[in-house]
């Protein structure tokens, strides 16, 4: 207290030494620093503490500077999601698989060019397999596929059991892609989604939940058939992950009348799929119970058959889809009356001649446009008569935009708009079937050779496909990724993005003014934060530092819950 009556605070720095004398600790002071300034102060102190300064004039040398956001958010990902202890216990063919699996999300390529690019960023330094050769790598993906059975059984209790999956359903679906070589038991010949016709093939069929997480995959022979692929995966969901009351649901190509009688059979397991067009108009027929009028007020209604005992029946009318099957097929009739004139034209007038090259000429364009089924041909040595079936095609329009959706759920857990909804989230499926086949994860085309090598290749891009998951969801503010999707008032409706997704689109800037990126150039963008290891001195060891964050950089991390790491390890 002053003499003025005011209080003043005094501050003493000493700089002080402990030493003992015989049995006692005692201190002695070395020198008052009080009238230091402040920064040399504090100087002083960190450099008690052991930390080395050199002289601003010194030379910063830096030794090497790698890309390290993009590795590092998705190695955050990986670790909040319990990765690490997921794929097994710790060693280096963990650490394979986890730069495997990182490496599939940030730049997919082949296993020898995912090996050269491991030395140009931080996670092949971090996680020690920037050396690594591709004889280690094989290891490891064949230490990963003998753990699949334990890593998706441990995903299904997460996401499939009651728990963590109130509405007690399953999303089951099958995807190809082409095979390069011919040495694969795997790859054969069958039906492409891909469009590559002629090139072997391998299969693979994808579990999810309802939001469409994966959780498990299996890959079957290229001419495997859906329903046997559905066959294998009931197996898994019921004896392998223990779960004999979950409700599979998959397409009318999947889930057939066989499968389902098989189902009843074993009992608890519940389906959700759709009847196919033969089925539909033989439920119009002869004043069946699928009517046009049932659509008068609404799109969709609830009906019965006695060919579907303790089943229901959600019968649909889409007016959008009608109009585009209408307008289609209206084309495609023109399209072929048109191509087909010329040759009755040439028939006529002799030009051509003889049944057998007739029919040849008039099959390449009923097969080029699909509607052999809609026309009368009547084909001699010296006529062609091309006639439309017009009963046929009226009864196929009138059935236009109506599907039949059948499942074994009984009204009091869905009612019919929510077995609408249940069935159209197969879309979230088919969405991850092009992030794993396409550029996001890049699993197409198949290079290996042997059957285990295929099916742990296919495995780390479901793995990657599982991070992808939860990295687009916790990146939507800063992606045109939709954040909150309107939930329609009427299912059958297509889905419509919401006026903040459109808006976002537009601008293409958040509501703070910050620039919004692709999923793909938001990584891009990440890996712009570098680590950089600079030299302070000739002879010192280099110090990593990392490059200031950009907002968007550290808003990415904020938004899985990480900080920005220095190592990844």
């Amino acid at each position: 207290m002053g003499k003025d009556g005011r209080e003043r605070v005094y501050e003493t720095h000493l700089l002080r030494r402990s030493f003992r004398d015989g049995g006692k600790v005692r201190n002695e002071t070395v020198a008052n620093l009080s009238h230091l300034p402040a920064e040399l102060i504090e100087v002083i102190r960190r450099s008690l503490a052991g930390e080395a300064f050199v002289p601003a004039e010194a030379a910063v040398s830096v030794v090497r500077s790698l890309p390290h956001g993009h590795v590092a958010a998705v190695w955050a990902q990986a670790r909040a999601v319990g990765f690490p202890a997921l794929l097994g216990p710790p060693g280096r063919d963990r650490d394979l698989v986890l730069a495997l699996i990182i490496s599939r999300v940030v730049a997919p390529a082949s296993k020898l060019a995912t090996l050269g690019s491991w030395a140009d960023t931080t996670l092949g330094v971090d996680l020690g397999v920037a050396g690594a050769g591709t004889d280690e790598v094989y290891a490891a993906m064949d230490w990963l596929l003998a753990r699949q059975d334990r890593i998706e059984v441990a995903l299904a209790g997460r996401h499939l059991a009651p728990a963590g999956n109130p509405a007690g359903m399953a999303l089951f679906d099958l995807s190809s892609s082409w095979v390069e070589g011919r040495h694969c038991p795997l790859a054969a010949r069958g039906y492409s989604r891909d469009g590559k016709k002629g090139k072997l093939q391998i299969e693979y069929g994808l579990l999810t939940d309802p939001a469409g997480r994966p959780v498990a995959v299996r890959v079957f022979p290229g001419n495997t058939a859906d329903p046997t692929a559905f066959v294998e995966a009931v197996d898994v969901v019921r004896e392998r992950f223990g779960l004999r009351e979950l409700v599979m649901v998959g397409d009318r190509g999947m889930i057939t009348s066989a499968r389902i009688e098989a189902l009843k059979d074993l009992g608890g397991t519940g389906w959700l799929t759709a009847l196919r067009a033969p089925q539909i108009a033989k439920l119009a027929a002869d004043d069946g119970p699928l009517q046009l009028s049932l659509f008068d007020q609404h799109d969709l209604a609830e009906i019965s058959h006695p060919d579907y005992p303790g089943e229901r029946l959600i019968a649909c009318r889409n007016p959008l889809l009608a109009t585009e099957r209408a307008r289609k097929r209206g084309e495609l009739l023109a399209a072929t009356e048109t191509a087909l004139a010329p040759i009755v034209a040439a028939v006529t007038q002799g030009r051509l001649a003889g049944a057998d090259q007739i029919g040849l000429r008039v099959g390449k364009v009923i097969n080029k446009f699909k509607m052999a089924k809609h026309f009368d041909l009547a084909i001699t040595d010296t006529t062609l008569s091309v006639t439309r079936r017009q009963a046929q095609i009226d009864a196929e329009a009138a059935l236009d935009g109506i599907y039949v959706l059948r499942t074994s759920m009984t009204a009091d857990r869905l009612d019919p708009a929510a077995v609408v909804t249940a069935y159209k989230n197969l879309a979230h499926v088919e969405r991850d079937f092009r992030q794993i086949k396409t550029d996001d994860l890049d699993l197409r085309p198949i290079h290996h050779r042997l059957e285990d090598r295929v099916r742990g290749h296919v495995l780390i891009c479901m793995l990657a496909a599982y991070l992808l998951w939860h990295l687009r969801r916790a990146w939507a503010p800063l992606t045109y990724t939709d954040e909150h999707p309107p939930t329609p008032d009427n299912p059958v409706t297509p889905a419509t993005r919401s006026a903040a997704a459109t808006a976002k689109a537009s601008h293409q800037h958040d509501t703070h003014g910050q620039t919004l990126h692709s999923f793909r150039g938001l990584l891009t963008h990440l890996a712009t934060l570098s680590r950089n290891d600079l030299r302070y001195s000739p002879n010192g060891p280099p110090v990593p530092v990392l490059t200031e964050p950009t907002t968007t950089q550290r808003r990415a991390f904020q938004l899985i819950g990480a900080s920005i790491p220095t190592r990844t390890k």
